[in-house]
């Protein structure tokens, strides 16, 4: 049979229909008040321990939360859901399947440990019960909250998935070379706004080895350095970053250094505030995207806004974060009888 239009529109509001399916039994607050009452404070004090031990995991679990939801994979089983925040990330890969979490963008990615912890101590108190992807959201927003950083309801009910695959990733992650129009795009095909986009920007996780989200994080020089000695392939610097900033740059990241770290928000790099706003107003964003953000009339609104006013515009900061954060932890989840409760995050059942 030959293939028509009519055969695209037919798989197109298919394919439709089943995102919005995937959403008939919604998450909500207090879903384990009767079957595990006592799981979200269990997250909140493991989270709080491990915080205090190693601080620097806080942007790690964001920034895995982040890998988790913006990968959307569509499972082999014809017609089922497309996943997005399913703890699909925290699987490991099989001999038959190299999972999400061997993929290249995600090899840096850390806490897993933690987070197998953190599930060991709910299962002790309700066995089969929480599902490792609301683990993980709730590690996330408490490891932010720990750090004094924005707070944001989240609400439960999401079902693991069972498919994890590597291939999936490089499609869905937005690049650290992204131009405005790109990373628009990107953000566009998850629901996002371009207001999203420049909220988010704080949290965006890319394909090099980068270590926690962008306002508490630091990166290797690798990330970047194309910026420093061949922006052009003609040994140039980008024009993008001020002159004194790439000296700096230079100074931290020799050619060829693959392994040095440097901070992602100058002098502030262990606080979760606005500072990574008025870095990038003074064209001192680490990487392309960021400074990208000064290329679009709306990012660069907020931007400059964010930059002018820190500590007055914290709060608003705050708010406009914690509804983006509750947009993004809620894509594409697995809910009712879709997918499953793992005993372990990092196996199926």
């Amino acid at each position: 049979m030959a293939f028509t239009y009519k055969h695209v529109i037919f798989n197109v509001l298919v394919l439709l229909s089943i995102f919005n399916t995937c959403h008939t039994e919604e998450l909500k607050f207090g879903f384990y008040k009767n079957t595990c009452p006592s799981a979200e404070a269990i997250v909140k004090q493991e989270t709080s321990r491990i915080i205090s031990v190693a601080p620097s995991l806080a942007a790690a679990f964001l920034r895995m939360h982040f890998h988790d939801c913006f990968v959307r994979t569509l499972s082999r089983k014809l017609y089922t859901c497309l996943q997005g925040c399913d703890g699909s990330v925290l699987l490991d890969s099989t001999r038959n399947n190299k999972a999400e979490k061997d993929s290249f963008p995600n090899l840096s990615l850390r806490g897993f440990g933690s987070i197998a912890r953190v599930k060991s101590t709910v299962e002790k108190q309700c066995p089969g019960v929480v599902s490792c992807a609301d683990i993980l959201a709730l590690l996330a927003r408490d490891a932010i909250s720990d750090k004094h950083g924005a707070f944001w309801p989240v609400r439960l009910g999401r079902r693991d998935g069972r498919v994890s695959k590597s291939s999936e990733v490089l499609a869905n992650l937005p690049a650290p070379n992204f131009n405005i129009s790109q990373l628009k795009a990107s953000f566009a095909s998850k629901g996002f706004t371009t207001k999203d986009l420049v909220v988010l920007s704080e949290t965006l996780s890319y394909l090099n080895m980068h270590v926690g989200a962008h306002t508490i994080g630091v990166s290797h020089c690798s990330s970047f350095s194309n910026r420093l000695y061949n922006f052009t392939g003609k040994g140039d610097s980008d024009p993008a970053l001020e002159s004194n900033y790439t000296a700096f740059l230079m100074r931290r990241c020799k050619r060829m250094d693959v392994g040095s770290l440097v901070e992602m928000d100058p002098r502030s790099y262990k606080v979760f505030d606005t500072s990574y706003y008025k870095a990038v107003a003074n064209k001192k964003g680490l990487f392309t995207s960021d400074s990208s953000l000064l290329a679009d009339g709306e990012t660069r609104a907020y931007v400059t806004r964010h930059a002018a006013t820190p500590d007055r515009g914290l709060k608003s900061f705050f708010g406009d974060f914690a509804k983006s954060m509750v947009k993004m932890s809620e894509i594409g989840v697995l809910t009712g009888n879709r997918g499953e409760i793992r005993k372990t995050c990092s196996f199926v059942n």
